[in-house]
């Protein structure tokens, strides 16, 4: 057995891992964080992607015993004060969540790609995301998300958003 300290999502852990524990599941199974989701168990589907020290990794491949001195984020860490981040609220504008299962693991290539790059061409967004596999949406609209997202919103305009959100639920907005 292993003893790892790391930061998750910004909260500091001591856990205690197994040799052969990967990342992906002490996320999952020890840390119960089960927005990270485990497809191929390989590497290739891309749908357990987390950041490793600010980097995209696939987390069924990386060991847990790995970890000790990093900084993780999963999607869980894309939440701030209970409201959706910019990129998770332009993937749901765009379109670009159907069954969800893949969503993660995009948001987090693209929050990736967008720490390093903030404003990515078309290109370098479909570089950063091919490794994450979708067999619902088709590619355009998380392209569309991420672009999206990289163009930050004025006040007014969050705000005109929001209040439009709140309309259409029957509330009011706060912003």
């Amino acid at each position: 057995m292993h003893t790892v300290t790391f930061q998750i999502n910004g909260e500091r852990r001591t856990e205690t891992v197994a040799p052969t524990m990967t990342l992906l599941e002490l996320i999952r199974d020890q840390l119960h964080l089960t927005g990270t989701k485990e497809g191929c168990g390989i590497g290739e589907c891309g749908a357990c992607t987390v950041l490793l020290d600010g980097a995209p990794v696939t987390a069924c491949l990386v060991l847990a015993a790995e970890v000790d001195g990093a900084e993780i984020r999963t999607i869980e860490g894309e939440l701030k004060n209970g409201q959706l981040s910019d990129l998770q609220q332009a993937f749901i504008d765009a379109g670009a969540v159907q069954c969800g299962f893949c969503t993660p693991g995009m948001i987090m290539s693209a929050r990736g790609l967008l720490n390093r790059n903030p404003h990515p061409t078309d290109a370098e967004i479909i570089e950063a995301i091919a490794g994450n596999l979708c067999r619902c949406t088709g590619y355009q609209a998380v392209v569309d998300a991420i672009r999206n997202a990289s163009r930050p919103l004025t006040r007014e305009a969050r705000g005109l958003r929001d209040a439009e959100s709140a309309a259409e639920s029957g509330g009011e907005s706060h912003d």
